[in-house]
């Protein structure tokens, strides 16, 4: 038995630069990973079996196919290995912003390739990871990264690891289609460089203004985070509905965290990997 981490992904900024004829969209954005996530346990089996656990099993059942069991599928058509039982353990929740599908495709292939003694590096394995989603390449890395193009093109940068984080998500879920559909098109320029905190702060999140058209309340957690003393930024991830906090200490975080508990949102303390 693997058991492997899909660690949350948040952007620290997200600069959509253009569309693509593909339909796709140009995008420049730093990467960063958090120690809190899903589980996802794989096992050699005598015929392929997929599970649920966790707080958001339910939410993830309901959406019926899954990138989980897209992996599995696609792992063994480029290397073989046979079936597989596979038991995903959901502590994200979904449509959310912080890649918890996609963490959870890039672990399934991880433990996949460890499960086989197949190379984490080998290029088919972040073939196959680009084909299953923008985030997944980002994902299978799992460090620090800027994307470029879809966010497939990774350009590893030195992390701050065990800086303290306070994710939020205020309970609604939110489409990446319907946001994307509402950006402007504007391009608002590049992503910096230089040091972690200096690109993030210098940053933005170009899909936070239509995203915010679609759950108003995004803008309730954006203000509620930034008010926090001890935050160094506070921004939304991806299309969203969750937001993040970096903080300075452990215990301005932990205090954020018990200001912003109300009913239906959800408040995870954790921090950078």
């Amino acid at each position: 038995m693997i058991v492997e981490p899909a660690r949350a992904k948040l952007n620290l900024a997200l600069h959509v630069r253009a569309r693509r004829p593909d339909g796709y969209h140009e995008l420049e954005t730093l990467f960063a990973f958090v120690e809190h996530g899903d589980l996802v346990h794989v096992a050699a089996a005598p015929e392929p079996a997929f599970a649920l656990s966790g707080p958001f099993a339910g939410a993830l059942a309901a959406e019926g196919d899954n990138l989980v069991t897209r992996a599995e599928q696609r792992f063994v058509e480029t290397f073989g290995g046979g079936a597989h039982a596979i038991l995903l353990e959901k502590h994200l929740p979904i449509a959310s912003g912080i890649g918890g599908g996609s963490a959870d495709a890039a672990a399934t292939l991880r433990a996949l390739a460890r499960l086989h003694d197949a190379d984490l590096h080998d290029p088919r394995l972040f073939a196959i990871a680009a084909g299953l989603g923008s985030d997944v390449p980002a994902c299978l890395l799992g460090t620090t990264a800027i994307g470029r193009g879809r966010g497939e093109r990774l350009e590893p940068i030195e992390g701050l690891p065990g800086m303290p984080v306070l994710l939020v998500n205020p309970g609604v879920a939110v489409s990446t289609a319907d946001v994307f559909r509402r950006w402007d098109g504007g391009d608002r320029g590049p992503i910096g460089e230089g040091p972690l905190l200096d690109v993030a702060l210098a940053g933005r999140n170009d899909l936070e203004a239509p995203a915010l058209a679609i759950a108003p309340v995004i803008g309730e957690v954006l203000a509620a985070l930034g008010a926090r003393p001890g935050v160094r930024l506070a921004r939304m991830s991806g299309s969203g509905a969750t937001c993040f906090a970096l903080f300075d200490s452990v215990e301005a975080r932990a205090a954020a965290a018990s200001a912003l508990a109300r009913p239906g949102w959800w408040v995870a303390g954790t921090s950078l990997a």
